[in-house]
C-alpha cells in the first residue's frame, strides 16, 4: 500500500518565498523631531490657561502617503528614493503643532473629543506643501492655518512657510531638513495663536 503524499503543505512552503504583500520597507523610517518638549510631570489646568484644539490638517493627494514628494518642475512630482515617514505627514505635523503650541503659548491642547467638553480655540487648516523643491534645493513646508479663537464664529486665516536648504536629496538629509522646516512653521503658528 502506497503512503499518501502531502502535496498541499509542500506547495505552500515553496510559495512563501514568492509571495509579497507590499513593497519592501526602507532600512529606516523618517519622523519629525520636535525642537521643544512638554516637561514631564507638568500639570496644566483649563482654570489657569486657555484651551485649543488642533485638528489634523487637510492635505493634497501627493501628501496622503508616507512618501516624500519632490517637485521637479511646475507639473512634475517624484518621490525621494528610500524615504518614507513612520506615519502620514498630516498626523506628524498636527502632533508637532500641538506640542509646540502647548510649550510656547502655555495653552492646554485638547483632542477633538476633549474639545467637545471645553470648546476653546480651534486650529485647522491645510498642509499645502511638505516636501522638496528640486529647483531651489530646499525642503519646503507651507501651512494655511484657520483659527477660531472662541465661541464667536470669527475666523482668522494665515499662511505660514519655511524653507531649509537640503543637499543631497536623499532620505537622511531630507528628513532632517523637513523636520527643521516643520518646527519653524510650528513656532510661527504657536506665536500667532498665543498673542
Amino acid at each position: 500500500m502506497k503512503k499518501p503524499i502531502l502535496v498541499a503543505p509542500l506547495l505552500g512552503l515553496a510559495l512563501t518565498g514568492c509571495i509579497s504583500f507590499g513593497a519592501k520597507p526602507p532600512p529606516t523610517l523618517l519622523t519629525l523631531d520636535a525642537a521643544v518638549a512638554i516637561p514631564v510631570g507638568e500639570t496644566r489646568s483649563t482654570g489657569d490657561s486657555a484651551t485649543i484644539m488642533v485638528q489634523v490638517p487637510n492635505v493634497p493627494h501627493e501628501l496622503a502617503t508616507v512618501r516624500v514628494p519632490v517637485h521637479a518642475s511646475g507639473t512634475a512630482i517624484a518621490y525621494v528614493k528610500d524615504a518614507q515617514w513612520v506615519e502620514a505627514p498630516p498626523r506628524l505635523f498636527a502632533r508637532l503643532l500641538g506640542d509646540t503650541i502647548a510649550v510656547r503659548s502655555g495653552r492646554v491642547v485638547l483632542s477633538p473629543r476633549q474639545s467637545q467638553i471645553d470648546p476653546g480655540a480651534q486650529l485647522s487648516g491645510e498642509l499645502r506643501q511638505f516636501g522638496v523643491d528640486a529647483g531651489t534645493g530646499e525642503a519646503v513646508v507651507i501651512y494655511d492655518a484657520v483659527l477660531s479663537r472662541g465661541v464667536e464664529p470669527v475666523f482668522e486665516k494665515r499662511r505660514f512657510e519655511a524653507r531649509v536648504p537640503v543637499t543631497p536629496v536623499e532620505s537622511g538629509p531630507v528628513g532632517v531638513a523637513l523636520s527643521q522646516a516643520a518646527n519653524q512653521v510650528a513656532e510661527q503658528v504657536a506665536d500667532w495663536v498665543g498673542r
